[in-house]
Formats: structure tokens, C-alpha cells, sequence
């Protein structure tokens, strides 16, 4: 139960997912909480869209730790309600956007610090920005910050038919970057080469490694952005050039396992790094440069975002079911 509201504050009846011990989907309960008025540094804020994401499965898994009971999510897009003391670069009736803890995005509405609040243009709907802001700034600063890539370069990019891949390769495209993409299936293929994939390796009947040499006559490539995890780090690493760059941002299949230093210097003096989403956006102008580039790709139609699956809040459930049982193509969003 939340907690009670301090005398003279307004208390605002909102819905919300939470989950009070670690597991499956089912784990996860729609519940009425109270929301009071935002404290210094605080907003309200009521959501118009909430993004699914695949790493909201760590946080109800356990992977990542939480105290319990908690909510679900950290990204969301909305109208602030109401401004707490203090705050400067947001106001009431400012349409936003944001993704980071704490955690709570899967909710109506709620009160959140205002920093990670990014004020969002017109011309993006709400359902756009909540399906994309997560993945649209982990392509950022993968583009953008953590290798020096150079027009005509080829990457590796795992699950390049998901929500953040289908972003990447658009991306990638407009910088004159060549990508050789993973898939799991055929029809994942054909979405991946719509979305300007230049070379597509389907997983399950070919092997990665072999097929990114033949693609480069032998040399590997500089980079492999690997969101995958325990199942594609070897074929990762196998894939890089000499000193290339094998970039592990997520792990959907599990873990990357202990690393053993002198395997890199054996495949060619490689390097391995893995990063996070939020030490790229947490200083404020660095954010907004990338947040900038984005929206400015997004609100031209330079970068097209596909939503995919669309579901109810209270329907959560379901959607981690489908998340996790790889049925989701794309961008998935809530809209409430």
C-alpha cells in the first residue's frame, strides 16, 4: 500500500503495475496507489503512453535488484500536472518525455523527479515518444558517442529486427554506416531490409562468424553492438576485426560470461566494453544534444518509428509474455 500523503497535500487516485516478489510475468499486479503533490525537484505527472522495454524483465526477473514491492518501467511520456519547488526547466502543461528510474513508468500517472524529464516537440506524438526515447538515446550514443565510426564502415548488429535495431539501421543509414544484421526468423529478415539492413544473417541456420568474414573478405568487422548477451558473445568476438570493438549493452539471453584477458589479445588485441544508457545522458547537455538529434531525425521522417504491438496497461502482463517468447517485432507501447 502506498504510503499516506502529508497533511495538506493533495492526494490523486492513480492505477498501477507493481510487483511485490521476483519471477514471471504473473508476479506483476494492477493496483490503485495513491499519488500526492510533487516535493522540491518533483513533478506530477500523467502519462499518455508508456514504452515497453526488454530490460523491464531484469528489474521483475531480479537481474537487476529492486526493493519490493515496486513499480515497472522507466520510460513514459506525458503532461506535467503539477511542479514542485525548485524546478526550472519544466513546467505544468509541458508535454515530456523520459527514461531512467526509479522505476513506476507503468502507471497512469505518478510524481517523479523532474531531471530526467525531456521536454518534447509537437510534432511527436505521445505513443511515438514513449516507444522510441529509450532506444532512439541507446542509438545515440551508440552512433554518435562510443566509436569513431566513418562513412562507408560495416558493423554487426544483433536483433536488428527489434524496436532499438529497427532505430539503429535507419541511423546508420543517414551516417553511411553499412550493417550486417541478426535475425531470428525469415520474416524478421524481410523487416530488418525494409528498414535499410544491408546484409542479414538469419542466426538459427547460419553461422555468424563465418558469414560477417565472408561478408568483409576476412577482416571482421570494427564493432559489434551485441544486446544479446551470453548466447552471441563468442560469435561476437569471433567477428571482430584486429583491435576492433565488441559493445555489450544488453543481455537478453543471459549474462556475458567472465572475461578472460588474454582471449583478446588472441583474437587480435580486441576490445570489450559495457556500457549503460544512462551515464551517456546523465550530464543535462549532453542529453539534449542527443535527444536533439533524434527528435530532429524522428520529426522529419528521416527515422520512421514502427509501433508494432500496442497493449492496455492492465494487459502487462501479456506483453512480457509475448516480450519474452520473442513474438514482438519492433517497438511495443501502452497506451493509456
Amino acid at each position: 500500500m502506498a504510503p499516506e500523503c502529508p497533511a495538506g497535500t493533495e492526494k490523486v487516485m492513480a492505477k498501477a503495475v507493481r510487483f511485490h516478489q521476483t519471477g514471471g510475468p504473473e508476479v506483476m499486479r494492477w493496483e490503485e496507489v495513491d499519488v500526492a503533490d510533487p516535493g522540491p525537484g518533483e513533478v506530477r505527472i500523467r502519462h499518455h503512453a508508456v514504452g515497453l522495454n526488454f530490460a523491464d524483465t531484469y528489474f521483475r526477473t531480479g537481474l537487476y535488484p529492486a526493493p519490493l514491492p515496486a513499480g515497472m518501467g522507466v520510460e513514459a511520456a506525458g503532461v506535467v500536472e503539477a511542479v514542485g519547488d525548485g524546478v526550472r526547466h519544466i513546467g505544468e502543461g509541458d508535454r515530456v518525455t523520459y527514461t531512467g528510474s526509479p522505476l513506476g513508468a507503468y502507471s497512469t500517472e505518478r510524481v517523479m523527479p523532474a531531471g530526467p524529464l525531456i521536454p518534447l516537440p509537437d510534432e511527436i506524438g505521445f505513443d511515438t515518444a514513449a516507444s522510441m526515447t529509450m532506444r532512439g538515446l541507446t542509438t545515440a550514443y551508440l552512433l554518435r558517442r562510443i566509436h569513431p565510426l566513418r562513412e562507408g564502415d560495416t558493423v554487426l548488429l544483433h536483433a536488428a529486427a527489434g524496436g532499438l535495431g529497427l532505430i539503429f539501421l535507419q541511423w546508420a543509414k543517414l551516417l553511411g554506416i553499412n550493417v550486417i544484421g541478426t535475425v531470428s526468423t525469415d520474416e524478421k529478415a524481410a523487416v530488418a531490409r525494409a528498414h535499410g539492413c544491408d546484409h542479414v544473417v538469419v542466426y538459427k541456420r547460419e553461422d555468424v562468424a563465418e558469414r560477417v568474414r565472408e561478408i568483409t573478405g576476412g577482416a571482421g568487422v570494427p564493432v559489434v553492438y551485441d544486446s544479446i548477451g551470453a548466447a552471441t558473445y563468442q560469435s561476437s568476438l569471433n567477428s571482430l576485426a584486429r583491435r576492433g570493438l565488441l559493445v555489450c549493452f544488453g543481455t537478453a539471453s543471459g549474462p556475458v560470461p567472465p572475461i578472460d584477458a588474454m582471449q583478446l589479445a588472441v583474437r587480435g588485441s580486441v576490445f570489450v566494453t559495457r556500457p549503460a544508457l544512462a551515464d551517456y545522458i546523465a550530464d543535462p547537455v549532453e542529453r539534449a544534444e542527443l535527444a536533439g538529434e533524434l527528435f530532429d531525425h524522428v520529426a522529419t521522417g528521416r527515422i520512421r518509428i514502427g509501433i508494432n504491438q500496442r497493449y492496455a496497461l492492465e494487459d502487462a502482463v501479456q506483453a512480457h509474455r509475448d516480450l519474452e517468447s520473442g513474438r514482438c517485432a519492433g517497438s511495443s507501447v501502452f497506451s493509456l
